[in-house]
């Protein structure tokens, strides 16, 4: 009797870029965590005015609230800007509706996406366990 497969597919690698046709859709965003890792820690220092990030989903918290920050600081200065975060749909936690939703409009992608992998270690591309949304944090927008 052949065993039945696991819902979630097993990839080797543990680095995932984002997927080429959201990364061109903010060409020329600042990424404040970018792969390889910089000479600079991205929580630690001011962001510009145009930020796309895909951060680390183990680490998903500390850049959550970093948004939220940059955000607030910026809107409350009246600095036009648009900071644009890749996430997980994880809309049942905390801190989404702590640093996401009361701040940004959420873009919810349709189907899974292929996250590239940065180590060259999976034979062949494969769709991420979870749904993922874009969240959009711009001067005075809210969309919930």
């Amino acid at each position: 009797m052949t065993e039945p497969k696991g819902y979630i597919t097993k990839a080797k690698s543990v680095h995932w870029g984002t997927p080429t046709h959201i990364l061109e859709r903010f060409e020329g965003y600042f990424d404040p965590c970018p792969h390889p890792l910089p000479d600079f820690n991205g929580l630690d220092i001011p962001w510009p005015n145009k930020v796309f990030i895909n951060p680390p989903f183990k680490a998903l918290k500390p850049w959550v609230k970093k948004i939220a920050e940059e955000h607030k600081g910026k809107e409350e200065r009246g600095d036009r800007h648009h900071f644009v975060l890749l996430m997980p749909a994880r809309v049942d936690t905390k801190y989404f509706h702590e640093h996401v939703l009361p701040h940004a409009g959420v873009e919810f992608i349709k189907g899974r996406l292929k996250f590239v992998d940065l180590d060259n270690s999976s034979a062949e591309p494969v769709n991420a366990p979870f749904a993922t949304i874009i969240a959009h944090y711009r001067n005075n927008i809210r969309w919930n």
